[in-house]
């Protein structure tokens, strides 16, 4: 079965937008990645200031796969170097990863 990495973002109000901006603008690189099965966004509706970043893979190796390829070369960056400029504020304050096996699911019939 799958697993589910879940990066529980906090994120204050006022960067709330910046985030989802950002995630809206990404390059999409994941859902290229061997093993990727779902990705979602999940802005919280009342009592936090945590979003949820949901992804799905077909195992642990997939996502370490992605985290030390893709996912890292896309969010290095240089601070003033040739080329760059330097990276934006991150947007969020914190975060956490969770990790999951899935051992059931269904699905609509």
């Amino acid at each position: 079965m799958s697993i589910v990495k879940i990066n529980v973002l906090t994120v204050p109000a006022e960067q709330r937008e910046v985030l989802e901006q950002r995630f809206a603008s990404r390059a999409g690189a994941v859902e290229g990645s061997d093993g990727f099965e779902w990705f979602e966004l999940l802005r919280p509706l009342e009592g936090t200031d945590q979003y949820l970043v949901y992804t799905r893979w077909r195992s642990e190796e997939d996502f370490r796969n992605w985290m030390n390829g893709s996912m890292k070369a896309a969010h290095q960056g240089t601070a003033g170097g040739e080329g760059g400029g330097e990276r934006p504020k991150p947007a969020a304050s914190g975060s956490t990863l969770w990790s999951f096996e899935v051992v059931q699911q269904a699905s609509p019939r």
